[in-house]
């Protein structure tokens, strides 16, 4: 079942209908510093298995999306948050972490995480702080994996 709300002038929904993926891809595969290059199968794979939502204009114009890696019970890990460069300062990213925040499948959580390099004040607004315990948390890292391609 979808959740979708009216916040402002903006519909946002997590209806895989409604997600306009070659928009999404174009957004962070040319326009994100965190994952330029992703090939649009690695990018369309994640989408289909994380809960995407879309946030659309009164056109119906894909404005902005988001994504979260979850389980829908206990963690998650917010990332693509992406507006439009056309839809910025008008409050839509504010909307999209408004939406977030309510959404039924992500409630009750132990854990939600992100990586920013330069949003932290709004996600701040939102619940988010520094991360706790990184002595404990370790990554295998591979930042170049999508300009050698697999």
């Amino acid at each position: 079942m979808t959740y979708e709300r009216e916040i402002g002038s903006y519909t946002i929904s997590d209806d895989p209908a409604r997600f306009d993926l070659p928009r999404a891809h174009r957004w962070i595969a040319e326009e994100s510093y965190w994952a330029k290059g992703i090939p649009y199968t690695t990018f369309a794979a994640a989408v289909r298995n994380s809960l995407t939502f879309g946030a659309f204009d009164k056109a119906g114009e894909m404005a902005a999306m988001a994504r979260v890696v979850t389980d829908r019970a206990t963690f998650g890990w917010l990332c693509d948050v992406f507006v439009d460069e056309a839809y910025r300062g008008s409050g839509l990213g504010k909307a999209l972490m408004a939406y977030f925040k309510d959404h039924p499948d992500l409630q009750g959580f132990r854990r939600m995480h992100l990586a920013t390099a330069d949003a932290h004040g709004l996600y701040r607004q939102f619940g988010f702080g520094d991360l706790t315990g990184a002595d404990r948390w370790m990554e295998i890292r591979d930042p170049d994996v999508y300009l050698r391609g697999r």
